[in-house]
């Protein structure tokens, strides 16, 4: 989504509230100036893309003993 500063700064909580889940980019004369984003998004997104590459069958000190090299 993208809006003007102006609209920002007349609607500030509607946005903050809207960027928990998507980016808003922030324009002023027609450039954009800034990005309004949720800082844990892309945590979400990693976690959701790691879901199902650890097997359900390792243990905790598995893998962190196979990612040390230790295996």
């Amino acid at each position: 989504m993208s809006i003007t500063a102006t609209e920002l700064k007349l609607n500030l909580g509607k946005y903050l509230k809207l960027a928990e889940k998507e980016d808003i980019f922030i324009t002023r004369n027609g450039k954009v100036i800034a990005k309004l984003s949720n800082p844990n998004a892309d945590r979400v997104e990693m976690a959701k893309s790691l879901l199902g590459v650890i097997p359900a069958d390792i243990t905790l000190e598995e893998a962190r003993a196979e990612k040390a090299g230790k295996l």
